[in-house]
């Protein structure tokens, strides 16, 4: 090969991989996101399931209770299906996700549950109605991907919360926090200002910083790189939880964030609950969650807070996806403020 020749392919190869690593998560500037309206009493909430089932018996409580602050619900035609592990097919539970989508009258759509399901069929949705009368979708755990493709695909704000499954079967003897939790819900929907708060934690990153927030369930968010659902981190703020994962698990998805550049140019880092799987007598690998996210995160400076209400645990607080937030972590723990 001549020099001339090897110098262009070098200068070729240069620029392919500087195109790769912007195209795994672009430096685009920050829109202002697309806020659904707000609901008012009188307002309908759709109940489906794109996930896992529910049967019409499990979903009464939430029907109930939101009922009980002024909404009407309506039914989607998957609740007490079940194909399996899913709640109906995946052309019933795409068509039913895509009717509550295209309904005017629909003001919010729950997702029953989380499981599994809906990257099964997110490429089979059109959301052309949905962007000409945007509405909030609700749901965490396996809805993550429609958190993830509302806010790359869509620029459009979500709920990131407890589902139907979650609601205590009597109200009356709920413990406060599964109530404080259920009721934030509410405040999210109705557009009142939150803030939640954690305990200082002994690897916790003093910092302030005003960005917008997005995130959701670790594995889900990894499976998602470089799909048309991959999420881009510049500039925000990122939640992450996660349950029944191995230790070396989470060490995997957390290298492939810092690999894809999701950990980069981060404004902060949330670190909700994380329910891990015992490791296997004779494979213990040796390090806890927090040592395994703090060595992703050492050469970045952003502040970065442990433990945070959010998960797949009764302190699951609801989090507007998409939307300017303050997160402020000090020596007396950290807090999460929207603005």
């Amino acid at each position: 090969m001549n020099r001339k020749h090897f110098l262009s392919s070098i200068a070729i190869a240069g620029s392919t991989m500087s195109s790769l690593t912007a195209w795994s998560n672009p430096d685009t500037s920050i829109k202002e996101p697309i806020i659904p309206p707000y609901l008012r009493p009188g307002d309908t909430i759709g109940l489906t399931t794109p996930a896992g089932y529910m049967t019409m018996e499990e979903i009464q409580p939430a029907l109930k209770l939101m009922e009980s602050w002024g909404f009407k619900i309506q039914i989607g035609n998957t609740i007490g299906k079940r194909d399996y592990c899913m709640g109906g097919t995946d052309a019933e539970r795409a068509q039913d996700l895509q009717q509550m989508l295209d309904d005017p009258n629909i003001k919010a759509i729950m997702c029953a549950r989380g499981g599994y399901g809906v990257v099964r069929i997110i490429d089979l949705i059109n959301f052309d109605k949905f962007k000409a009368k945007p509405k909030w979708i609700i749901g965490f755990s396996d809805i993550t991907v429609l958190h993830c493709h509302l806010s790359s695909q869509l620029n459009t704000a979500s709920i990131h919360s407890k589902m139907c499954n979650s609601f205590p079967t009597d109200w009356l003897l709920a413990d406060p926090i599964q109530i404080e939790t259920i009721l934030s819900i509410k405040q999210v929907l109705s557009g009142q200002a939150i803030k939640y708060t954690a305990a200082a934690q002994s690897y916790n990153r003093m910092g302030r910083v005003e960005a917008p927030l997005i995130g959701g369930n670790l594995s889900i968010i990894e499976t998602l790189t470089g799909s048309a659902s991959d999420i881009h981190t510049n500039g925000k703020i990122l939640f992450v939880e996660d349950a029944g994962e191995y230790l070396y698990s989470i060490d995997r998805m957390f290298w492939n964030l810092k690999r894809s550049g999701k950990l980069e140019k981060l404004k902060g880092l949330i670190i909700g609950g994380f329910r891990v799987k015992p490791d296997d007598p004779g494979e213990e690998f040796g390090r806890t969650v927090y040592e395994v996210i703090t060595e992703k995160i050492k050469e970045y400076d952003y502040p970065v807070c442990f433990d945070f209400p959010v998960g797949h645990q009764k302190n699951n607080f609801a989090l507007k996806c998409g939307t300017k937030h303050i997160l402020n972590v000090d020596a007396n723990g950290s807090s999460l403020v929207s603005i």
